[in-house]
């Protein structure tokens, strides 16, 4: 009997060990969604698309989150308050429940269309809790280390032993940018030996100013492209600072994906694949992934398509395209 009770422990051990992090890119059109969901059963979905257009994209994410086996999303953080990443929170908030909203505060932009944002933001998390998070906070997805390096303009402090960015000499600053994108809250979520970047819209100056001249951040696995893959962002030295095995673009067919951008990140030492949401109609056939690697090829009546990625605490990761099922794997390093 003993042997028999020892035998089930040891399988269930193996069981647990065998389980991942999944994340789900989510085809919110050029905006962004994307669901983590811990070993522990936990979740947090980083924004909510955008509004309107009979709730698709709250529709998209409850639809990832129903392949997750997730019936609550633990945490919504929003990483700036733009109607492609806070516009769907209201619609979502309305067909699954949430937990906990998770902002950086409110926004600096005065416009008409931010004080309806506001507004509606303020009603999607009116059955929720709210909190809001500083560089350096935690967001306590049990299992997971998910670790905020910036908000509301902000920025992690720099580790005594943290390296310097060589990539840094002789880039320039840009104007400053006074929108709500470089305010953005931007995470570290690390699994185990896994680490994946996402820092919401973080426009050119505040890339800088957390590598440069100093790498706040370290290096990781994964990066999803700063704001879609727009030149306005991914600047040289972020994107060669983290050192990503694979870098995720959530861009749409005309929003993001830019030439530019896409071409420094293919450059960044290391990096092995660009995964994309869409085919970038400005990318054209030279600085765009494999089709392979895109979701979404037709710019319109796509299916929407989405990225899953499945990482294990050793540091390997399977990223598959749901459009046709191609599954890469990148062992652990």
């Amino acid at each position: 009997m003993r042997c028999a009770i020892l035998l089930l422990i040891s399988c269930l051990s193996v069981f647990a060990a065998k389980k991942t992090l999944d994340v789900y890119f989510i085809d919110v059109e050029g905006g962004q969604a994307t669901l983590f969901v811990s070993p522990s059963g936990q979740s947090m979905l980083v924004d909510t698309g955008w509004p309107g257009m009979n709730a698709r994209d709250a529709l998209r994410i409850i639809a990832a989150a129903k392949k997750a086996d997730v019936k609550k999303i633990d945490y919504v953080v929003i990483s700036h308050h733009h109607a492609d990443h806070v516009g769907g929170a209201k619609q979502l908030a309305e067909r699954i429940p949430v937990g906990m909203f998770i902002d950086k505060g409110p926004s600096v932009e005065t416009t008409a269309q931010a004080k309806e944002l506001a507004q509606m933001y303020e009603e999607a998390r009116a059955k929720s809790q709210h909190r809001v998070v500083k560089p350096g906070d935690t967001i306590p997805v049990k299992g997971l280390d998910i670790k905020v390096v910036t908000a509301d303009g902000q920025m992690i402090a720099a580790p005594a032993n943290a390296p310097q960015t060589p990539s840094c000499a002789g880039v320039q600053k840009d104007k400053e940018d006074l929108s709500d994108n470089a305010r953005s809250l931007g995470v570290i979520v690390q699994y185990g030996k896994f680490k994946l970047a996402d820092l919401g819209d973080l426009t050119w100056n505040k890339e800088l100013e957390l590598v440069c001249p100093a790498n706040r951040l370290g290096t990781v696995d994964v990066y999803l492209t700063t704001h879609h893959g727009l030149a306005a962002s991914n600047t040289p030295p972020i994107v060669t600072a983290l050192k990503p095995r694979v870098a995720i673009m959530n861009n749409g067919a005309r929003k993001g994906g830019m030439p530019a951008a896409w071409k420094i990140i293919k450059a960044s030492p290391g990096l092995e694949d660009i995964w994309q949401i869409h085919f970038s109609v400005a990318g054209g056939t030279e600085t765009n992934a494999p089709d392979t690697f895109i979701a979404n090829l037709e710019e319109q009546n796509d299916q929407g398509h989405y990225i899953h990625l499945a990482a294990n605490q050793d540091g390997s990761f399977t990223v598959t395209n749901s459009r046709n099922k191609y599954t890469k794997t990148y062992p652990a390093k």
